[in-house]
């Protein structure tokens, strides 16, 4: 997954509102080798994403503890910019969060998003993320520090709203 993580991830429109991605494929070698690590650690996964019928990956979605025992948790995530507005990120979404609050546990999922980043933010916004505050000047990025936006996401909201999108669905095939 190196190579194609490599040519996804590291261009300027992806790059430009994430921490900055390893600059080699040998570099993306190095991170997958320290994820398949911290995740037989137990405090960090991350998962590359393909689109169906491929087995190449264009992004990935991280989950990571804050606490001991994943009560609180964080996610990010990074897409190649030629899947932007396809649905896959929904799709990718959607397993991380049922992976985080159904089989870890995670009571609480965080997220930052830089302000400037407008899809970044909206994507967090359609999947349930509800924004908690601004964090003045957070964010390093090319010697210029950025505000981003936090946004947490309550297992009982998650589910609550699982459980209505359900009912909503079911109502719809009656019809």
């Amino acid at each position: 997954d190196a190579a194609p993580l490599f040519a996804m991830l590291t261009t300027a429109e992806v790059s430009r509102f994430i921490s900055p991605p390893p600059s080699t494929v040998e570099g993306f070698e190095r991170f997958i080798g320290w994820a398949q690590r911290q995740r037989a650690a137990g405090s960090y996964a991350c998962y590359a994403v393909t689109i169906h019928g491929f087995d190449t990956a264009i992004g990935i979605f991280q989950v990571r503890e804050f606490e001991p025992g994943f009560t609180t948790a964080e996610w990010g995530f990074a897409l190649g910019s030629p899947f932007w507005g396809t649905g896959v990120f929904q799709e990718a979404a959607d397993l991380v969060l049922e992976f985080a609050f159904d089989t870890v546990g995670v009571h609480r999922l965080e997220a930052r998003a830089a302000v400037l980043n407008g899809r970044g933010n909206g994507a967090l916004r359609k999947v349930g993320a509800v924004q908690e505050g601004i964090l003045r000047k957070s964010f390093l990025r090319d010697g210029e520090y950025l505000d981003q936006v936090l946004y947490g996401i309550v297992e009982d909201d998650w589910r609550a709203a699982r459980l209505f999108m359900k009912r909503v669905s079911s109502v719809e095939r009656v019809h």
